[in-house]
This record gives structure tokens, sequence and C-alpha cells, in this order.
């Protein structure tokens, strides 16, 4: 029979086998697969008791400076550190006269045609007064959101200024603009956006985030009715999240009180790792948890913010902060600076925390613990009435520069640096494997494979394999013996699973090698299918992809070491393996045949993403949050891994972001 003869024959009956290629038993429907993630969550469990055990420990005061020493710094190098102060260039474009108080418009420049949008609410009271800064939590209208607005009307009327910012993503800071000049998408897929390229850079949203607060701070700072001395920071949410960074890495904030935010990750990891800029790479496996943003800032006076009804951000959660920032703080001898308020509310900056934040900083800016109560029938502005640049856009303002433009910038200074790096091909490719995190073929456990079951066709052999590259991870894979083998076996990788792709695998069938077709952990029969908002954005394994960065991991590392794994089973009597990878299972690939070039005679790539340059510079790329190495393009960009194979890679069908 001739090789067309062979695969025409071929077809159907791998066809007819289709729907049996399963290799693990069915997950049942109300626990959707989650093996990834679990072994995932027990790492980062494993690692926050080792944290708690380490926090025990923490008693004299030089332990205890040492402590905040190593989060703050370590913190600070996760984020890539900040750039240099510029001139703020501030402006205000409008003042309203509210009685009591008055507000002004504001528009200042955090780095250099970057505009931030506040509104800054001043007391009638004689300067100079307190001022403090809300970060808002992810509202769509951001500093006009009811919740930010009584806030800050709160603070003016009890003699403290309070400037509340739009974050990007939101308001009038709207990063990606449709063609009607409304924002593209919300503004926790656009921070996540961000995210992608700001991983790829060794940096993260929540730089941009902070590096917005602190000039906001600057700006505060600078207006002569403010007391430069006296400052504090509020914020409820994604703005409880930004008061937590502000109040740990800025000195100048002297009072702080975050709002649904504090927490745990052992609790917060049951809601599952949100947006970009609350993930801060390998700090669950360094020992910072989320009540280290409070440690890092003691004795500071702190006012911890909960809701009895949160279901994110969990009031159990919340109380375990408290009571480790309670004893951190009794321990430095200032145990009264740090309380708690509770509301029996939902999630939200409601009226009971507003109020509590309100006297927190009338009590340590002011000295006084009168009585603040709050007027709901106080009208405030409208949506448009809140509105600070000219076409109610910063992106529609002339020259503007966006976070997007900001990230493609340091791309084009470490693309510089690369090329001087690839200068050594040996010290460059031992950086990758260092960056991706991916071990040496020495250094992988021994794996363990079982045989599940046998189909027997009459024109091949399929076997269902279970492949263990190591304890708690299995992946489920079919080996295709034709009745005559020869050449080299190959390798088949697909992102959506090892069967997506039949007329392929009967092709090189038809030609006489052995196929092992595997699901890599996370994709195919082991895809995690239980995510939220995830998925449709940023594809099905982005809630596996930020546990692995919390603990300082990527996923494309992890795929590699499969890879190795699965291609040294392939190849046990030491033949040299061929690979063919779809989508996503390609750039892993691409990392294993450039770490371990003698395992491989060759490597197709087919719509495989060819640079990840691209994507820092594609503001909008889907679906590419999980192929991401955190600091990977101070390093290396795909194509250089392409170049160091020289003829033995193939691309087809070149993915674009």
């Amino acid at each position: 029979m001739n090789t067309r003869s062979l695969l025409l024959a071929l077809v159907p009956a791998l066809a007819c086998a289709q729907t049996d290629l399963n290799v693990l038993p069915p997950p049942d429907p109300k626990q959707p697969m989650a093996q990834l993630q679990t072994w995932l969550e027990q790492q980062c469990f494993a690692a926050l008791d080792r944290r708690t055990a380490a926090y025990e420990k923490v008693k004299s005061p030089e332990q205890i400076a040492a402590w905040q020493t190593e989060r703050r710094e370590f913190f600070v190098r996760q984020l890539g550190g900040f750039p240099e102060r510029t001139p703020l260039n501030a402006q205000t474009v409008a003042t309203l006269d509210r009685g009591d108080y008055t507000i002004e418009k504001v528009i200042f420049e955090s780095e250099p045609k970057h505009h931030v949008t506040a509104l800054l609410y001043l007391p009638r009271t004689k300067a100079p007064y307190p001022g403090v800064i809300v970060p808002c939590g992810h509202s769509a209208n951001g500093k006009a959101a009811e919740a930010y607005q009584r806030a800050c009307i709160l603070l003016a009327r009890s003699g403290i200024a309070a400037l509340c910012y739009d974050p990007i993503g939101q308001g009038e800071r709207a990063q990606i603009l449709k063609p009607d000049g409304k924002a593209a998408f919300n503004s926790t897929q656009e921070h996540t956006l961000v995210g992608v390229g700001s991983i790829l850079l060794g940096t993260n949203t929540a730089r941009h985030r902070i590096w917005d607060g602190m000039r906001a701070l600057d700006y505060l700072a600078s207006r002569p009715e403010v007391d430069a001395k006296r400052l504090g920071c509020t914020g409820n949410s994604g703005g409880g999240t930004l008061t937590c960074y502000l109040m740990a890495l800025d000195d100048r904030i002297a009072v702080a009180a975050p709002s649904c935010y504090p927490t745990t990750f052992r609790e917060l990891l049951k809601a599952g790792p949100q947006d970009a800029e609350q993930n801060i790479f390998g700090q669950i496996a360094f020992g910072m948890d989320i009540a280290d943003y409070t440690l890092m800032r003691a004795p500071k006076p702190t006012l911890i913010n909960a809701a009895t009804l949160d279901t994110t951000f969990t009031i159990a959660g919340a109380w375990d902060l408290f009571r480790e920032a309670k004893r951190f703080y009794t321990r430095m001898g200032y145990a009264n600076r740090v309380e708690l308020t509770e509301a029996d509310a939902p999630h939200g900056f409601t009226t009971h925390l507003r109020v509590g934040s309100a006297r927190w900083m009338s009590r340590w800016l002011l000295k006084s613990d009168a009585e603040v109560v709050e007027d709901e029938k106080t009208p405030i502005l409208t949506d448009p009435e809140a509105l600070c640049s000219p076409k109610g856009q910063v992106m529609l303002m002339p020259g503007e520069r966006s976070t997007f433009d900001i990230n493609a910038d340091i791309e084009t200074r470490l693309a510089a640096q690369r090329r001087d790096l690839w200068a050594n091909k040996a010290d460059a490719l031992a950086k990758v494997r260092g960056v991706a995190g991916v071990r040496r073929l020495a250094e992988l456990p021994d794996p363990r494979q079982r045989s599940v079951g046998v189909i027997q066709r009459e024109t091949c052999r399929v076997e269902k394999l279970v492949i263990e590259p190591e304890p708690g991870i299995e992946l489920p894979a079919l080996r295709f013996t034709p009745p005559r083998p020869g050449g080299e076996p190959v390798l088949f990788l697909h992102e959506t699973g090892k069967a997506a792709d039949l007329p392929a695998i009967e092709q090189l069938i038809a030609k006489g090698h052995v196929v092992l077709a595997v699901d890599l952990r996370g994709m195919g029969e082991t895809q995690n299918r239980g995510r939220k908002w995830y998925g449709s954005t940023f594809g099905p394994a982005a809630g596996e992809f930020f546990l692995a960065y919390l603990l300082g991991k990527s996923l494309t590392g992890l795929w590699t070491e499969d890879v190795l794994t699965c291609a040294r089973l392939l190849g046990a009597d030491g033949t040299r393996v061929r690979i063919v990878a779809i989508g996503n299972a390609g750039v892993a690939a691409l990392h294993a045949a450039a770490l371990e070039p003698e395992m491989f005679t060759a490597l197709t790539l087919r719509r495989t993403l060819g640079s990840w340059a691209e994507v820092v510079r594609t503001p909008s790329a889907p679906a590419q949050l999980a192929t991401a190495i955190h600091g990977a393009l101070g390093i290396y960009d795909l194509p250089d891994l392409v170049a160091s194979l020289g003829a033995k890679v193939i691309i087809e069908e070149p993915a674009k972001p």
C-alpha cells in the first residue's frame, strides 16, 4: 500500500476512534478538572506556611527592621523600580464652589505626556491642613463614582484636603479607545492587558499604578494649602490594593486606611488570583503575604476596613491579617495604632467604612476625635460634571502617551541590551534557562508512565498513556504506532489537546513515524474549565498563570519541562526526537529545543506566536498571557531562540498577537 492509500485508509479509522481518545476518567461536572490549579495551590499554601513560621520568629527590633527592609526591597525589585521624577506640569482647569468646600478639577503628568485626571476637594478651614489621596477601586467612571465622591466630601468637611484621581483604564484614563472615543475594555481587562507586556519587560501593572499614586502625593504635597508632613491615603477594593502598596512604599503616608482588600492569600486564593496589578512576581514564594503591606509600615497608624459579606476579600481573611498586624504593632509598643472596622455589608466603600476612614484620618492627622457624620443628601457631581480633560478622555489629548506606549519605549531600550547579550550564545541560553525557570535534564524527576488502554486499528495501534513528570501532575497521552515504524519518533503537541488535529497525526503515521501526542499540564483534557473572567480575554490557563506567577514560576517553564520529560521517554533508547507543536504549545517546544538541542532532530512550529516584542506593541492582543515569562525581554525574544536552532526549525503559519 502506498503512502496516499495508507493515509486514506487511516483517516476514517482514526475518525471513528476520536470520541474514544480521552485518557483520564471524565471529570465530575460539579468539580471541573483543576489538576494544575490544585498542584499550584498546594505549593502556594506550603510557602504561606513557611512564611507564617518565619513571622512567628520576628520578635526583636532588629528582626522587625530586617523583615520590613527585606520586603520593601523585594517589592521594588519585582516592580522593576520606578522612573525618574519629571515635572508634573499640573493645571487646574476649573473650580467648583460647593459651599463648605471647593472642588478643583486637576490634570497633571505622572510621566511626560502621560496625564492623570483628578478632583481636589479643599476644606474651608484655615490652611495649612492635612491631605489624603484616594485611589479608586474598579469603578468604570473612576473618581466620579458616588462612593469616592462621598468619601472625599467627608474628608473635606472634616478639615482635610482629598485628592481622588482616575486610575488607568477608568474614568477619563482608558488607555484603549473604540472609534467612538469610549473605553474598549473594562478596567480589570485593561489592567491585565497592560500586565501582559509589563510582565514580559520584568515589571508589573502595579508599577504604573503605584507611580501614579506617588505622583498624586507629589502634587498634593506641592499645594501651599496642604501640610506635606500630614499626608494620608485611603481607598477601596482595587483602591484598597493601591492604598496597601503606597502605604508600604511611600514613607510620606503618615496615616492609611485600606478598605475591602486587606486579607490573606490563603483566603484570597479561594476566589482565585485577581487582575494583573494584584499579583507581584514571586511574592508568595518569597514570603510576602498581603499582611506584609501593613507590617512594612509599622508602627504608622493603619485602619483595616472590611465588610462582613465580602465574598472575595473575606472577613475571615481580614481578621487573620488584623491579628497578625496587631501582634506586630504590639511587639513594637504601638498596639493602638492599628485597628479594624467591620461593616455589615457586601464588598464596597459603604457609609460605615467611609465614615470610619474619615474618623481615622481626623484622629491621627488633626488630633481630633470629633464625630464624623455623612449627609447622604449632599448632592454629588454627575459623570460629565466630574470631567477634567477637554474631550473626556486623556487619550484624545494631542501627543498623549498611553501606558502601552511607555512599555513600548522600555522594550526599545531592552532590544539593544538583548542584541549585545546574544553575541555569546552559550551565556545567553544559560540566562534563558534561568529566567524561564527550566531545570536541566539531570535535575528533572524521573517520570513514571502507565498504560490505561489500547485501541487496535488496522492501520495503527493507539495506546493510552498517563505520564507523571512529577508528583501531582498527570499528562494524558496517546502513542500511535504504525505497523512498520520508521524514521525518528515524533512528539506532537497541540494547545487545545492531543487529538485536536488528527489529520496531521495521520500524515505522520502514514510516513511510518511513531507519534506521541501529549496534553501538557493545563491543556487538553487537563484544561481547567471552571475559571471566571480570565478565559474570555486571556485564555483558559490565565488563572493558573497567576498562581504560578505568585510562586515565581512561568507556565512556559513548566510546559517546557513537560516537553523535555516526554521527549526523554519517547527517545528512551537514545533516539533523537522530532517535535511538531501547534499554538501556545509551540512556545514551550521552542524553549525545549533551544535549551536541549541535542535531543531533537527538528522542530515544526505551527500557528505559534513569533515575537513577544510584538505583544508589547499590540495593546489589545488576546490570549497572550499564558506564555509570558517575567523579565524575558530583558534577556531574549522568541526569534533569538529560533535563530539559535538554525535549520532545525520550520515555521508554518506564524501567529501574530
